[in-house]
Order: structure tokens, then C-alpha cells, then sequence
């Protein structure tokens, strides 16, 4: 059972579920706070619990906000582009033909028609980063496919505000965040591998966890990396 609580402003999603111990994450980029907590556990014990945690919350959510961010992009010469972790320095080439990406060494050349504006500049870069996570990511599902015994019906590629990806467990589709295709390609294997094993097993409890530390045994680092912070999660006995 899902719910939410508010406590000064603050929202906190709730779920009850049939586990024997409390967990608290605070989700990157934006904050987000969850509980998970045994069933038979009452909202005002789940209540109370959360105002003891109130500044190791607020700590991890400064941590976020204090995260170096990327600067806001003008798609300009020498600008700084990154592409499966790698950077490039951007050069823009203007001509009478159909716009187009291509990476050179360490330069990501764009071909524009003459007069384009920043925001159609923005669009040609946003579809070939698009198209480039597909490239990325379809033989890494094929990859884990074998070794998971599990089938992705379906892959989706669209920008998302708070999540590197999520998955439709009865529909065994994955939808991933265009940003992926700027990360290092074991941080994009590591959210794969991550929506897949949703595929299994739904929810974040103890059978999920088993599948990722069988599958992936230091999938926790790679999660530290992609997020470039320390670990936002606390587990108690309950």
C-alpha cells in the first residue's frame, strides 16, 4: 500500500509492504524522500520515525542541491559536450543541408542550416542523443537478456526530472532518461540492469536486492558514481 505524509512542508511517499525492516532513501536529482516500512506498522510509528530522521533528510537533500551541476548550454563553439562519460568540444558547421551529429576524435560536430536558432540547435543535439542511447543500450539488453533469463518487450527513451529510469513490470517495458547517454557506459549498464531486474521482482525489498547483488555484486558503487554522491539510504531492524 502506497500513501504519502507531510511534515513541515515535506512530502514523504509511504510504502507498506510485507518486509521486517524500515528503509529511507532520498533520491537524487531532486530530493525525493520514501519510506518503506513493514505492513503492520502504523502511519503515526512511521510518522514519528521520520521527524527523528528530519536532518539526516534535510543533509542528504543539501547534498543534492550543492551537486555540481551542467551548465546551461548555448551550443556554441568549444563548448563542452559529454557522451557516454567521454567529453567532447563541440564545433557548429552551418550549411545549406539536413542537420546532423557526428563525433570526431574529440570534437561532436553539428551541422546546422545557416540562421538556426539556440533552441533548434538544442533539438538536433537532443534527437542524436536520443538515437545514440538506443545505439548504446541495445546490446547491452541483449547481453543481460541471456543472463537474467528475462525479455524486454519494449525500450523507451525520454527525458525524465527525477528518475534515471523506470520499468512496467506487467508490460516488461523499460523507459530510461536521455541523460543516460551522457554517463559513463557502466553507470547506463547499471540502470539496466536495474529496470530489468524489476522485470523479476517489482518492488525494492530483499528479493530485489538479491537479484542485484547476483547479477551486479558492486552495483551499489556503480549507483554511488552515476549519482556522484555518497550513499542517500538507511536501513533499521524493525
Amino acid at each position: 500500500m502506497a500513501t504519502q505524509l507531510y511534515l513541515g512542508g515535506m512530502t514523504v511517499d509511504v510504502e507498506l509492504k510485507n518486509i521486517k525492516n524500515v528503509h529511507l532513501s532520498v533520491y537524487p536529482p531532486s530530493g525525493r524522500v520514501r519510506i518503506s516500512a513493514p505492513s503492520r506498522m502504523s502511519l503515526d510509528t512511521i510518522r514519528a520515525f521520520a521527524i527523528t530522521k528530519l536532518d539526516w533528510i534535510k543533509k542528504q537533500q543539501r547534498k543534492l542541491q550543492e551537486q555540481e551541476r551542467e551548465t546551461p548550454r548555448e551550443y556554441l563553439d568549444r563548448e563542452s559536450h559529454y557522451v557516454l562519460g567521454r567529453r567532447y568540444l563541440l564545433e557548429v558547421i552551418e550549411e545549406n543541408a539536413a542537420p546532423r551529429v557526428e563525433l570526431k576524435h574529440n570534437r561532436m560536430v553539428l551541422r546546422v542550416r545557416p540562421a538556426v536558432t539556440e533552441q533548434g540547435r538544442q533539438g538536433v543535439i537532443d534527437k542524436w542523443y536520443r538515437w545514440a542511447l538506443r545505439q548504446a543500450v541495445g546490446p547491452l539488453i541483449t547481453r543481460w537478456e541471456s543472463l537474467m533469463g528475462v525479455r524486454v518487450q519494449r525500450l523507451y527513451v525520454q527525458r525524465m526530472k527525477t528518475r534515471w529510469g523506470t520499468c512496467n513490470h506487467a508490460r516488461q517495458t523499460i523507459r530510461l532518461n536521455t541523460e543516460l547517454a551522457k554517463k559513463p557506459l557502466e553507470s547506463l549498464e547499471y540502470v539496466v540492469v536495474h529496470e530489468m531486474a524489476h522485470i523479476v521482482e517489482p518492488s525494492h525489498n530483499p528479493r530485489f536486492i538479491a537479484l542485484m547483488d547476483q547479477f551486479m555484486p558492486n552495483w551499489q558503487h556503480r549507483r554511488r558514481q552515476l549519482n556522484q554522491l555518497p550513499v542517500r539510504h538507511e536501513h533499521w531492524t524493525y
